[in-house]
């Protein structure tokens, strides 16, 4: 680029940065003008906040808060659910069920999704002594609690009839092709086709890769070119792009309602990673059209690499099971690879229970994920004298040797105060879940280790202002941890908590998966041919994902089903649902309906996990170099950040890493100084140019 146009595309962009400014100022008397309204609606006697929600767009919680004299007396407040990236079964002839996270009520039993007949649990009691932490950001978040009594007694059982169980049938491979829509290249088997895709739509797509392929495709996964963003531009959030995409007319096709053992129905609308699946009206072809960055980034692969390292995966995970199938995510594939280690014959043939949708209800509120926190001034230098990014490689697979089995058994405050020292460490470095009053100590320097729920929603953060004490949940890990670390032991307190017997339902699923990892790695490494290379190291990420998201399938979330409802029939729009999106003739709903009936529900080993994973991230002992790792073995103010399964420093570490499950590796040095990141945006912009200046002599492939 030369001066002149430099100076061009600077005077454009200052027009862009005022029309932005213009419409942020136009969005925000809209706004104004519609919370006018509202109250306007709300002074009348007969007013009812199921009505003024799908008139204002706006889900029932929302026109509550503006109103608050609209609120029912049965109306629990909730914050607006997250997107959730992970794809979950979805039960036939129920199109549009998306599964996104949903804080579960406990004062109410939950409902069964659309399609299934629900089922009869006995209602749940109320929580006691509801858990809070008041905050600067905003109002304290509460966490449930198990009731005291019998009620509670209740909640530590399992699912009558409902258990995971070795499967008795062959999983059926699907024909697979892979699609560049930038440039219109398809690869079916050992062919190369170039394709006309038109206005790459849905319909384009389907009509070229079956001109192509006449026999039929059941798989179409795109490599590149992300069609379904084609329109981002004319939607205000691309998550709407999407699903404009996908809902678009197909002529010849219609919306898959499932069939058979696969329960997969209806589109599945994510901002990036959707999943479109469409029956021929006919009814003989049924096909998806999928994004291969749910396996893992690409970086410019041509659809014959990409295929390549598919080939390669089925070929590592076939060493360890005859039976495997790559389905369509890594979470499917993931479960489905689990359910075919469950024993045939000996303990737990007969399968692993599921537990009661209260106690699951609470793991779900209680236990969080990957710790992402952001450390800014004044707690850390406002200069940096550099960044440095350490990453655990293929952290989750260090922690799925010991997992909770068995009946969980309720533990209360008194109980635990009775038992000795001995039974009580015991108690808290076995498979357990626990209720606690922490405080952090006078003398802390350090950062937070023990999760506690932040206003927003599903949000946690880690106190470490000495003398603070707060009320939470936390996993066994973090709690041994908090005891034991290697600076000051912190003053805990077992209110209640759940335990579990230890076992290993997760191991031998895990060391397969390893080993594929191991062995994929190793041909990344020391295969010659650069594009065969690149295949391995892609089939070695997808092992990862495959591990990583089918701990997350484990958890199983309480389900969002999305619906359409007429422009003209506004009035049924249900009343709990939120309105997601509306155009001239209809409105786009989603609603919370509880957990369904799934085999393979077992949020107990996700939270226990994820518990692990945090800790390690504090303080990891590597016994084969007599060391330790992790942000409290970095001195106190050089820890920036954590990042699921990252540690951002201001200092080098002389960590050790053998490319073994959970070892740091160096990924990342950015020489200062710098400015300290004040926002998440900050810090990945830090990261990436880190990344970058890292030569590749000091990283290592298996990562």
């Amino acid at each position: 680029m030369d001066a002149q146009s430099y100076n061009a595309t600077l005077a454009d962009l200052r027009t862009v940065r005022d029309n932005i400014k213009k419409t942020q100022t136009a969005l925000a008397k809209l706004e104004a003008e519609r919370d006018k309204r509202i109250a306007q609606l709300a002074t009348h006697d007969k007013a009812k906040a199921e009505r003024i929600a799908p008139a204002a767009g706006l889900s029932l919680a929302e026109v509550v808060a503006r109103a608050p004299e609209l609120a029912p007396q049965s109306l629990a407040a909730d914050a607006t659910p997250a997107p959730e990236p992970a794809e979950a079964d979805q039960p036939a002839g129920a199109p549009h069920i998306e599964p996104r996270p949903h804080v579960p009520q406990p004062t109410a039993p939950p409902t069964g999704p659309t399609g299934e007949t629900p089922q009869a649990p006995a209602a749940p009691a109320a929580p006691t002594a509801p858990v809070a932490l008041a905050t600067e950001e905003g109002e304290p978040r509460t966490l449930p609690s198990i009731p005291e009594g019998g009620t509670g007694d209740a909640w530590c059982a399992h699912m009558p009839g409902l258990a995971s169980t070795r499967p008795s049938f062959t999983q059926q491979a699907r024909s697979t092709v892979f699609l560049d829509t930038d440039i219109g290249v398809l690869v079916h088997r050992q062919q190369t086709h170039h394709l006309d895709l038109g206005s790459r739509s849905a319909a384009d797509i389907l009509t070229a890769v079956f001109h192509t392929i006449p026999e039929g495709v059941e798989r179409i996964y795109i490599t590149a070119g992300d069609p379904w963003h084609r329109d981002a531009d004319r939607h205000p959030y691309l998550r709407d792009a999407v699903a404009a995409w996908l809902n678009a007319p197909t002529p010849g096709w219609r919306t898959d309602t499932g069939r058979g053992r696969d329960r997969m129905a209806g589109h599945f609308v994510h901002a990036r990673n959707p999943v479109g699946r469409y029956q021929r009206e006919s009814g003989d072809s049924h096909v998806e059209i999928r994004s291969v960055r749910e396996w893992f980034d690409t970086d410019g692969d041509d659809p014959a690499t990409i295929r390549d390292a598919f080939v390669l995966l089925w070929q590592a995970l076939r060493r360890h099971w005859s039976d495997a199938v790559i389905m369509g995510s890594p979470s499917q594939t993931g479960r489905d690879l689990w359910t075919r280690t469950i024993p045939a014959r000996g303990q737990h043939s007969d399968g692993y229970p599921v537990l009661s949708e209260e106690l699951r209800g609470l793991l779900h509120a209680t236990a969080g994920q990957g710790r992402n926190e952001l450390l800014t001034p004044p707690r850390v230098p406002e200069t940096l004298p550099q960044l440095v990014e350490y990453d655990r490689t293929f952290a989750y697979a260090k922690h799925t040797w010991k997992s909770p089995v068995g009946t969980p058994r309720r533990i209360t405050g008194r109980q635990f105060a009775a038992w000795s020292d001995k039974e009580q460490a015991r108690a808290l470095y076995g498979c357990g879940h626990w209720h606690i009053r922490a405080t952090v100590p006078d003398t802390w320097d350090h950062v937070g280790l023990l999760p506690a729920p932040a206003p927003s929603y599903r949000a946690w953060h880690y106190p470490a202002t000495p003398g603070t004490t707060f009320t939470t949940w936390a996993g066994g890990p973090e709690l041994h941890t908090a005891l034991t670390n290697p600076l000051t032991p912190w003053k805990i307190e077992v209110l209640a908590g759940i335990l579990w017997d230890d076992g290993k339902p997760l191991d031998d699923w895990a060391k397969k998966l390893k080993e594929a990892w191991s062995n994929l790695s190793a041909q990344a490494h020391f295969q010659q041919d650069p594009q065969q290379s690149r295949a391995a190291h892609l089939a070695s990420r997808a092992v990862r994902a495959i591990l990583l998201y089918g701990i997350g399938s484990f958890a199983q979330r309480p389900r969002m089903v999305t619906g359409t409802t007429p422009r003209t029939q506004e009035r049924d729009v249900p009343p709990d649902a939120e309105i997601i999106g509306f155009d001239d003739d209809t409105i786009t709903w989603q609603k919370p309906t509880g957990f369904s009936r799934d085999p393979n529900a077992h949020p107990e080993w996700a939270a226990a996990i994820w518990s692990g994973a945090r800790a390690a991230l504090l303080t990891q002992r590597h016994r084969a170099d007599d060391t330790y790792a992790g942000a409290l073995h970095a001195a106190p103010g050089t820890v920036i950040a954590f990042r699921t399964d990252a540690l951002y420093l201001t200092q080098p570490q002389a960590w050790p890493y053998h490319q073994q499950p959970g070892d740091y590796l160096k990924k990342g040095h950015l020489a200062g100084p710098l400015a300290a990141p004040t926002s998440e945006e900050d810090l990945l912009t830090l990261r990436d140019v880190g990344r970058a200046a890292l030569t590749p002599a000091s990283t290592t492939a298996g990562a």
